[in-house]
């Protein structure tokens, strides 16, 4: 069975500077939905693949979303197979170089506090009755520096946060419908 209601995200980040989430809407079975975004592509995502590849060098285009959110930069913070995965990344999110520090475990991300830096969880689930999946991405800053980081970022987000929906949901629906 899967699940009704989205993940605790407040257990990892409760008072976020900045929050975007999405979902579409499927007449699809849900276990064939969660199937075809495992399998989304930053390839397949328009603008926003190559957005995700300017802000993360080095991640190749054929790169699953799914490979992406369970390896470094990223880290899996929670999952339920087939039904959800939250991931996530620390760091100085506004600079153009790759300046995000590797983690071990959840722990290490739920202890996070260095100043000048921000923390970052991205959240996928799908929920059932009727079927939809889900995409939340939330930050905090820490520190002053971090809130003038986050601050920077904070133009780009409002321009392009919409590409979660449009280019990302839409990318493991038209996946889903084609199986």
């Amino acid at each position: 069975m899967l699940r009704t209601s989205s993940p605790d995200l407040d257990h990892w980040l409760p008072e976020p500077a900045i929050r975007v989430a999405h979902h579409r809407r499927t007449d699809l079975p849900a276990d064939r939905l969660w199937e075809a975004a495992s399998e989304v592509r930053l390839s397949d995502l328009r603008l926003l693949g190559r957005l995700i590849r300017w802000r993360i060098p080095g991640l190749a285009a054929d790169l699953t979303l799914d490979e992406m959110f369970r390896a470094p930069p990223f880290t899996a913070l929670a999952e339920e197979p087939g039904h959800a995965l939250v991931s996530g990344l620390v760091g100085r999110i506004w600079t153009l170089r790759r300046d995000y520090p590797d983690l071990r475990d959840p722990g290490d991300f739920r202890g996070w506090s260095t100043p000048g830096t921000a923390k970052v969880v991205f959240a996928n689930w799908i929920e059932e009755n009727p079927t939809e999946i889900h995409a939340e991405v939330r930050v905090e800053a820490i520190g002053a520096q971090g809130r003038v980081g986050v601050a920077a970022v904070r133009p780009l987000v409002r321009a392009f946060g919409n590409l979660i929906g449009s280019d990302g949901l839409d990318a493991a629906v038209r996946r889903a419908e084609r199986r």
